[in-house]
C-alpha cells in the first residue's frame, strides 16, 4: 500500500500512499481573494542602464494582481497602479500566492521593506493594537512590563504585551482569568501593542498576514508565535 496496492486489499480502490503524497494539493489554505506583497525589498541598481529602475521585491502572500491594477501602499495610503511584473524567467501579466516578483508601480512613491502592498478598494486593517492568541516558548516566562520585539511578515517593530486577557487549560479548554505571567507552552488571549503600524487580518482569514513571532530583543531568540484574532 506504500509503493503500489497489491493483492492484500482488493475493496481499496484509491491510490498507493507514495503516489497521494506526491500529488495531494497542499495550496487550498490559501486566500486567494485579498491580494497581499509585502515588500522585502527595493531594488534600485543605479547602473546607467537602470538609473531609474524602481522594483519591490518579495512574495505574494495572497490573491493575485495583473499590470494595470490600482493599489495601495500602506501604511502611508499612497496609491497607484502595477507597471510591470518581473521574474527571473521573465515578465508577468499575472501574479499570484505564492509567487516571489519584482513589482514595478506607474508612480515614484516612497516604500519601503515591510511596508504592504494591497489592492486599491479591498477592505484593510492598519492597526497599532490587537487582540491574538499567543504560544509562549521561552523558558523565560513572559513579563508584561518587558518591551519584545515582534516580526509580521517582512516588518519587525518593537512592541508589548499589554495584557493577559486568559489563558487556555490545554487539558479542559477552560479559560483562566487572572493571569500576570506566561510559562513554557502556555496558551493565551493577549493584548498586542506595536510602535509601528501593522497591516493584519485575522489568522482565520489570511494566514500569512494573521500571523507573527516575538522575539526577545536581548538573545535575538523567539520567545512566542502568535495568530491574530
Amino acid at each position: 500500500m506504500v509503493v503500489d496496492r497489491g493483492e492484500n486489499l482488493p475493496w481499496y480502490e484509491g491510490p498507493a500512499l507514495m503516489e497521494l503524497l506526491e500529488n495531494i494539493d497542499i495550496d487550498h489554505d490559501l486566500n486567494l481573494d485579498d491580494f497581499r506583497f509585502p515588500v522585502q525589498w527595493v531594488c534600485r541598481p543605479g547602473t546607467d542602464e537602470h538609473h531609474d529602475f524602481r522594483g519591490y521585491m518579495g512574495r505574494v502572500e495572497s490573491g493575485a494582481i495583473t499590470v494595470g491594477d490600482p493599489v495601495t501602499v500602506l501604511p502611508s495610503g499612497r496609491s497607484s497602479r502595477i507597471k510591470q511584473i518581473l521574474t527571473l524567467e521573465g515578465e508577468l501579466k499575472r501574479a499570484f500566492a505564492p509567487q516571489s516578483v519584482t513589482l514595478l508601480l506607474e508612480d515614484d512613491i516612497d516604500i519601503s521593506r515591510g511596508d504592504m502592498i494591497v489592492r486599491s478598494g479591498d477592505q484593510v486593517t492598519v492597526a497599532k493594537q490587537f487582540d491574538a492568541d499567543i504560544c509562549w516558548l521561552s523558558e523565560q516566562p513572559l513579563n508584561l512590563r518587558r518591551k519584545y520585539a515582534i516580526k509580521h511578515t517582512t516588518k519587525t517593530a518593537k512592541a508589548f504585551i499589554a495584557q493577559i486577557q486568559y489563558r487556555v487549560d490545554v487539558n479542559t479548554l477552560r479559560r483562566i482569568n487572572g493571569i500576570s505571567e506566561l510559562q513554557m507552552n502556555d496558551i493565551a488571549r493577549v493584548d498586542v501593542k506595536v510602535q509601528q503600524p501593522f497591516v493584519v487580518d485575522s489568522y482565520t482569514r489570511n494566514r500569512a498576514t494573521g500571523s507573527f513571532i516575538v522575539i526577545d530583543e536581548g538573545t535575538h531568540s523567539t520567545v512566542a508565535a502568535g495568530m491574530i484574532v
